[in-house]
């Protein structure tokens, strides 16, 4: 997740107040996606499999970070 600008290739999500912006090949691999607000930060839900749940201290994912 990351500050971006809308480009033709995104699909363009409003939702209380927040944009979201997915890239349109990448929604049909990862839907449903889903985004909870944690005290911390973002929490991402999503269809695509990172493998063994491994998590890193660098993001709040418990997938591997790339």
């Amino acid at each position: 997740m990351a500050l971006d600008e809308p480009t033709d290739k995104d699909k363009k999500y409003e939702i209380n107040g927040f944009t979201f912006l997915v890239d349109k090949d990448l929604m049909e691999k990862a839907q449903p996606i889903k985004v909870d607000y944690m005290i911390n930060g973002f929490k991402l839900d999503c269809g695509l499999d990172f493998g063994p749940a491994t998590g890193c201290s660098s993001c709040s994912t418990s997938g591997t970070c790339h």
